[in-house]
């Protein structure tokens, strides 16, 4: 059975809660502590699914990413759909999606080269034009989340208000503890679009001014600073964290056997050439050419993943994420045989019982908290009654505002955005 709509638990213990008669004040009382002692333990990480980037999208009234199969006019169109039911039963994600329908793909486009079938030529094709027009998809919900956010309308307002309160209610981290680690399945560039909003300096493995390239080393890369008339004693820059995308990006592309991170705007569009996407694109799972291209770089970045969570002390939360990718859900799993982790679940429903299966199958209650339902997980709601308050929330968002009504009428350098003066205006 699913989980009960709403569901929490906090603390240790379950509570009865009606989604009629919800008391937010007396709730906020009690679940905003707790999440404020976990949200300061020694390690913090957040995974999000593309349950972040639909609730940004419905309260800011665009439309969200659509993640719907396309349909093949092609020979073994019929045995690609029934791969893909399967894979997507397997997950319990119910209707298929056009992961699903990408990873049959290519095992059939696999198959079709070792037999030498010129058919697999053809479904190169047909995948090509199913990613460029996925591609398409999330920029135009980017363009649509641009015009909205960065509006004066009273939806765009609040979306780009709360969306801006939820993130800093994770960096907003003590100095004696380790960085934010932020993870995200999602393709768009929604968290990217809201760490410029905010300021915040995302750390990630690609390293370049133009053209970062992907590194597939794994060093403690960090942003410090040297307080005046102390030296020898660094200490850590605020607004810093470090970004994963799980499952790639739109704006990542695989050129001359490198990894690129392209100039592509927010809401697009693209270039002609960057919609060429079968031997470039990179997003889970990628058209490869060989299985070493195959696990590049999705096997260096679980190891970031996994090196992240599973160690003492560590707290996982998950907002949007349904536990639909087995891959994740190992990792997650061996996270909870250590005692001192703890994993928050924050989600809108539990569609298809993904997260009381995956509870069942690994046990260790007593370290899960759960916040689930839409009285509870909506976003006004969260940022509003239950998600700890950051210190700096009111300024930050009066920061961003002046940011986002110079862009509007002017076209400033980048030097000035930000600069004391115009923090006081």
């Amino acid at each position: 059975m699913a989980l009960a709509d709403p569901t929490l638990r906090v603390n240790g213990r379950d509570r009865e809660l009606s989604s009629e008669t919800i008391d937010y004040g007396a709730l906020g009382r009690e679940v905003e502590p707790w999440l404020s002692a976990l949200f300061q333990s020694e390690h913090l990480s957040l995974l999000v699914g593309n349950g972040l980037t639909t609730a940004i999208a419905g309260r800011a009234g665009c439309t969200p990413v659509k993640m719907d199969r396309v349909r093949l006019e092609i020979a073994y169109a019929d045995k690609v759909d029934a791969q893909a039911a399967q894979l997507a039963a397997r997950a319990r994600r119910g209707t298929p999606n056009i992961e699903d329908q990408l990873r049959a793909s290519l095992q059939l486009v696999a198959g079709l080269d070792v037999l030498e079938d010129d058919a697999a030529d053809h479904w190169r094709t047909a995948v090509g034009q199913a990613l460029t027009g996925f591609l398409s998809s999330v920029l135009s919900t980017e363009g649509e989340l641009a015009a909205s956010l960065g509006s004066e309308s009273e939806l765009g307002t609040a979306a780009r208000d709360e969306l801006i309160s939820f993130i800093l209610s994770f960096t907003s981290r003590a100095a004696s503890r380790d960085r934010l680690n932020f993870f995200t399945t999602n393709y768009d560039r929604l968290i990217e679009y809201a760490c410029d909003l905010i300021g915040l300096r995302p750390v990630d493995r690609f390293v370049g001014g133009l053209s970062p390239r992907f590194r597939a080393s794994r060093l403690d890369i960090d942003m410090h600073y040297n307080p005046p008339g102390i030296r020898g004693e660094p200490r850590y820059l605020e607004g810093v964290l470090r970004l994963t995308k799980l499952h790639g990006s739109i704006d990542w592309r695989y050129v001359g056997g490198e990894l690129l991170r392209v100039p592509l705007g927010f809401g697009g569009p693209a270039a002609e050439d960057e919609l060429d996407a079968y031997d470039s694109l990179i997003i889970y799972p990628n058209p490869a050419k060989d299985l070493e291209t195959l696990e590049y770089p999705y096997a260096e970045l679980f190891r970031d993943f996994s090196a992240a969570l599973c160690r003492p002390n560590s707290v996982l939360v998950t907002y949007g994420y349904g536990f639909g990718d087995d891959h994740i859900n190992r990792v997650i799993a061996d996270m909870l045989t250590i005692p001192s982790t703890h994993l928050a679940v924050i989600s809108y429903d539990d569609t298809g019982d993904r997260v009381e299966s995956f509870l069942d199958h690994v046990g260790h209650h007593s370290q899960v908290s759960l916040i689930i339902g839409g009285a509870l997980a909506e976003m006004k709601v969260l940022v509003e009654h239950l998600l700890p308050k950051p210190a700096i929330d009111v300024v930050t968002l009066r920061q961003s505002d002046l940011l986002r009504r110079r862009s509007v009428t002017t076209e400033p350098a980048p030097q000035d955005l930000g600069t004391a003066p115009e923090m006081g205006q």
